[in-house]
């Protein structure tokens, strides 16, 4: 291109590809920008003038589109970089030629020159021949000229100049690179020429290293030295160590035994403690007059501290049985009474099993055995006994309604007496069958009980538990 103006390709010439991107290109203008340098240099310089800056076209289907990656470990473009040479038009594209290969293809392109000027002014006929050999010579000149760059080189010819750029960037680096390691390598080197100048003689660094060696062995006699002071003191400290630690057991073993008498002496104690307190717990619960009295049955007969009261046609009961029992039953019912502050209408005297109940005029005697004579004061001083806890009842009633209880609540007496009977049965022995009169010492005996847990209940002889369904004595 110059001036701004294309130039314009000859058919003739021949058309090449570029060995990295192989797009075609074809070589062109050489010789019009050879004249024009050849004004300004010598006449040995010329053809490589020439042919150094000769530029070849690329057809205008091709120039808009970027080089493919080059081959090898060299550094592709980028895409922008492609962006901005893809702008470049077909004119601007052109690829400069070693300087044998210029100056072969300058006296090429004159020889055909000069061998069309003759065959144009000889006649027609000869001018296709004479194309076609300029031709086959001008290929044949390039090809050449390929060859030496590309040994040249080292690097496959011809490249386009796009092609020619990346290459020549890529090479630039390794120029650099290169550049930069021989400077390293050079001041190594110099580093090295300064250490041999400065360098000693053999002797004064064998000098040199033994008073090192001397200076180190110095040194480490004196660490050693104070290993040996270190190894001392920790031996000593281990020894003091060691017996505080003897000491430590034995005082440890002398605790351990110390606490284990002391645990045992403890459990010791604890074990007394949970008796006692069971003991307390159970005294607590328990009455005394309950215990005094034990009143239960057995059977068809009602006993108070196991002792039997009644007899049967096939159970003979002694009657001492039958006297303790009378003297256990006149012993609580006149406990219970003093205890209340109550008076009966009949004072009872209990003297053991010779249990007595008196009026104001006589003595009635509680105990047997009796005969026929002697059977009426038997049956009066039942019958006052009788009157007497019907009396007790009637207390406890009156009570109860004084503290506000519930009318249903109130203390009654299991069985009714009335008179001389006991739920229906009469209580005297004269005249009675033993199955009624024992039936009826029975509930005699089951409504003293229920008296006795009135008692319990609503004084300082009150059980933790609540009377248990026992009291009933079953008919």
């Amino acid at each position: 291109m110059e001036g701004g103006k294309v130039a314009v390709r000859d058919p003739a010439l021949p058309r090449w590809y570029c060995q990295m991107c192989k797009h075609p290109f074809v070589i062109s203008g050489a010789d019009a920008y050879a004249e024009r340098v050849s004004a300004a240099g010598s006449g040995s310089v010329l053809a490589a003038s020439r042919m150094d800056q000769s530029f070849v076209l690329l057809p205008k289907h091709k120039a808009g589109y970027p080089p493919p990656r080059p081959r090898g470990a060299m550094n592709y473009p980028t895409p922008a970089a492609e962006s901005h040479h893809g702008g470049r038009t077909m004119e601007e594209s052109f690829v400069v030629l070693p300087s044998a290969a210029a100056s072969m293809y300058r006296n090429d392109l004159s020889g055909e020159g000069q061998a069309g000027s003759s065959g144009n002014s000889s006649g027609g006929g000869a001018q296709p021949q004479t194309s076609n050999a300029s031709f086959n010579a001008s290929v044949n000149v390039l090809t050449r000229v390929f060859e030496i760059a590309s040994a040249q080189t080292q690097v496959d010819q011809p490249l386009c100049l796009e092609c020619m750029r990346v290459l020549s960037d890529e090479m630039e680096k390794q120029i650099e690179e290169v550049t930069k390691d021989i400077k390293e390598y050079e001041s190594c080197l110099d580093r090295f020429e300064k250490e041999q100048r400065t360098s000693v003689s053999e002797e004064e660094f064998t000098v040199e290293e033994e008073r090192k060696l001397e200076a180190t062995i110095e040194q480490l006699e004196r660490q050693n030295l104070e290993v040996k002071l270190q190894l001392e003191d920790y031996e000593r400290k281990f020894k003091d160590l060691d017996e505080l630690e003897q000491r430590f057991w034995h005082d440890f073993n002398n605790f351990k035994l110390r606490l284990t008498v002391h645990q045992e002496e403890r459990d010791a104690v604890l074990a007394k403690i949970d008796v006692a307190g069971a003991q307390l717990t159970a005294l607590k619960a328990a009455n005394v007059l309950n215990e005094a009295f034990y009143i239960c049955h057995d059977g068809d007969f009602g006993t108070i501290n196991n002792f039997r009261l009644g007899r049967l046609p096939n159970v003979h009961v002694e009657w001492d049985e039958i006297n303790a029992a009378w003297g256990q039953a006149c012993l609580l019912l006149h406990t219970m009474a003093q205890y209340c502050q109550l008076n009966f209408t009949y004072r009872l005297i209990p003297m053991g099993s010779y249990a007595c109940i008196a009026d104001s005029k006589n003595t009635y005697e509680l105990y047997g055995p009796v005969n026929l004579f002697w059977s009426t004061h038997f049956d009066k001083a039942m019958v006052y006994f009788l009157a007497c806890l019907k009396e007790f009842a009637d207390f406890a009633n009156a009570k109860d309604r004084a503290a506000r209880v519930a009318p249903g609540k109130c203390f009654t007496l299991p069985y009714l007496i009335e008179n001389d009977k006991v739920e229906g049965f009469a209580i005297t022995q004269s005249f009675n069958r033993p199955e009624k009169w024992t039936k009826a010492l029975k509930f005699m005996l089951c409504n003293l009980k229920w008296s006795l847990y009135w008692l319990i209940g609503n004084t300082l002889f009150q059980p933790t538990s609540p009377v248990s369904s026992s009291l009933t004595i079953s008919t």
